[in-house]
């Protein structure tokens, strides 16, 4: 698929990722030979002794796409820091091979080639919306693109949580915490919590309790049109976590509200990359040319 080659590309790297300068140098030089417009974020430009005021949400407001540098951490912090500016996101991975990037670093070139011809697919990519409810109102919250996480924090004891689907309750979890996660997210911390992989397009969520206490508690796939309330059963008080980031402190008087929101993150992929194809390689499956 062609699609419309960007008019300016945003530049965003993962500062503290090593061999990540010189990554960033070949591709500013790539750019520049091709007449390319770009932004540089202020501290990838750092890397390269270049000089930029300009922060990921002023990138992705005045860019068509952003190219991220790193690995899938990288992304989900492009995302974060966006402002709400939803833009197209072409991942370069430095290191291991992630999930949501397209192309290793020996492969700036075609990357490259691929962002300024174009010549990329873009998976629409599940984003979730969630506020904090309770006697004090509505806290509305950053968007998920992985998961969110309700945990014990650093606490030893287990946490007892009642969840709903769609105004119908379902069960109180007692564990060490519940992870509400997109297809995209499927691959992250609930598959480590023994939770199943889903199909970027498949149209689910899926809960999965972390170490519960009920052997019978087990990961549930839901349709992504239902509405999911998480609440606190005791007094005590858990962490909200969303893709990983800095928890928020949820009272035991307040409960989490998560629903599909109506925008979703374009993620580029190589024309010749299937999930299938990504999954074999990542967790090294039967078939994997790795």
């Amino acid at each position: 698929m062609i699609n419309t080659p960007p008019k300016v590309i945003g530049v965003i790297a993962h500062a503290g990722k090593e061999g990540a300068a010189p990554v960033v140098r070949a591709v500013v030089s790539e750019l520049r030979r091709r007449n390319v417009p770009f932004f540089l974020e202020k501290m990838t430009a750092s890397l390269i002794g270049e000089l930029s005021s300009h922060d990921e949400s002023y990138l992705a407001e005045h860019s068509d796409l952003l190219l991220v540098l790193g690995g899938d951490g990288s992304i989900l912090r492009a995302l974060h820091r966006s402002g709400g500016h939803i833009r197209p996101i072409f991942g370069i991975n430095i290191g291991s091979l992630g999930f949501l990037t397209c192309l290793g670093s020996n492969e700036y070139l075609r990357a490259v080639e691929s962002v300024v011809t174009g010549n990329y697919l873009l998976s629409s990519r599940s984003l979730l919306d969630l506020e904090i409810s309770g006697s004090e109102g509505v806290i509305p919250l950053e968007r998920a693109l992985n998961d969110v996480t309700i945990s014990r924090g650093e606490r030893s004891q287990l946490v007892k949580l009642q969840i709903s689907v769609d105004g119908a309750s379902l069960t109180e979890y007692h564990a060490d915490g519940l992870i509400v996660a997109t297809p995209t997210g499927s691959t992250a911390y609930s598959l480590a919590a023994g939770g199943p992989i889903l199909m970027p397009d498949s149209g689910a969520l899926v809960i999965t309790p972390i170490c519960p206490h009920v052997l019978s508690n087990r990961s549930l796939v839901i349709s992504d049109k239902s509405e999911v309330v998480i609440s606190s059963t005791v007094n005590q008080h858990v962490f909200v976590t969303i893709d990983g980031r800095t928890p928020h402190a949820l009272s035991p008087s307040q409960k989490v509200i998560l629903r599909l929101s109506p925008q979703t993150l374009p993620l580029a992929m190589m024309p010749e990359s299937t999930f299938p194809d990504i999954l074999r390689q990542k967790l090294k499956w039967t078939g994997s040319n790795i």
